[in-house]
């Protein structure tokens, strides 16, 4: 039944992706064109890439509210570095990996040295990068990109199958790997189910914790470089938002807000349900507002959902008898 329970779940969502499919492509002739489709899967590489770290955070227990403001700072300082500076666009690339590894570390720090709650954390860490890529960049778009650069968002093989899918493809590759052939993608998972047995397990707790956030603040850095590529201009605002809509695509495909469950396949194909409706929504002229009205309803619904299964849960293991326990972590071989 364990085996079976995720599947069914895999099965409604794919459902639900499908559907959506249908239903645009007979709102509007022009959704299954084929340029259309690699324009929805240029569109969600920032998304999904982003989603991979976002989805290590979650299933720890945690949350990472920053990761907008995040894309933000990434942006600004990346075209600043190669607009302003004349740095060559693979050092500015390699500057933005590291200031987006840099602020997964100082999240993950600052909530295993304080306790403070992550939602906290990383809310006042938002607002703080918020002002300091304004900061920089003054309200002002930066351009004048080189063209090497823009081809990594913009480029395409063959002229039709987008480079960031390859990019998109790599990272969900090494986040599966990470998550499901490593001991440390189990100690997520024990983490998230209850952190002071992963502890008394042997599980270094803080150490794994500041290292989902730096990989989450990694993965984040990748994906703004392929926006800002994408969009060929660094602005403050790009960013603003992303953090829900990420949310929501995690959420939408299984990962448990309470931690402890959730798989990367069911993440992908919520990020692409997030982004056929963005698309579908924009190609049928629907109202931005409108659209921030769904994808908000989609979002409280999805983690109501998620809350009441879990709880469901739980009370189905007490009346069958059986304990709810953490299966044993083998502590890592130095």
């Amino acid at each position: 039944m364990k085996i079976a329970l995720p599947r069914i779940k895999d099965i409604g969502i794919v459902l639900v992706l499908v559907v959506l499919i249908i239903a645009f492509s007979l709102l509007t002739p022009n959704f299954l064109d084929p340029s259309n489709i690699f324009n929805i899967a240029r569109q969600v590489a920032t998304l999904g890439i982003v989603a991979v770290g976002f989805s290590f955070v979650l299933i720890t227990g945690g949350i990472d509210l920053s990761v907008g403001y995040q894309i933000s700072l990434n942006v600004v300082v990346t075209g600043t570095l190669m607009a302003q500076v004349g740095l060559p666009w693979y050092v500015a690339c390699l500057a933005a990996l590291a200031l987006g590894t840099l602020i997964g570390v100082v999240n993950g720090l600052i909530i295993t040295l304080t306790g403070v709650a992550p939602l906290i954390v990383t809310l006042s860490m938002m607002m703080m990068l918020n002002g300091l890529s304004y900061l920089i960049s003054k309200g002002l778009p930066i351009f004048g990109f080189p063209a090497e650069f823009s081809l990594l968002g913009q480029g395409a093989v063959f002229g039709i199958i987008p480079i960031s899918l390859f990019f998109l493809i790599a990272v969900w590759g090494v986040g599966l790997f990470i998550l499901n052939k490593t001991y440390i993608g189990r100690y997520f998972y024990a983490i998230g189910n209850n952190v002071e047995a992963a502890r008394l397990s042997g599980v270094n707790t803080r150490r794994t914790l500041i290292l989902v956030y730096a990989l989450c603040g990694f993965f984040t850095a990748i994906g703004a470089i392929l926006l800002l590529s994408r969009l060929n201009s660094a602005q403050s605002a790009t960013g603003a938002g992303f953090e829900f809509s990420v949310l929501t695509a995690c959420v939408l495909g299984g990962i448990s807000v309470m931690g402890g469950r959730g798989r990367l396949f069911g993440a992908f194909i919520g990020v692409l349900i997030v982004g056929v409706l963005d698309n579908g929504l924009v190609l049928i002229n629907v109202s931005e507002y409108v659209q921030l009205l769904i994808k908000g309803a989609i979002l409280l619904i999805a983690v109501i959902y998620d809350a009441m299964s879990k709880s469901s849960s739980g009370r189905r293991k007490q009346i069958g008898g059986v304990p709810i326990t953490v299966p044993t972590v083998p502590a890592p071989t130095s």
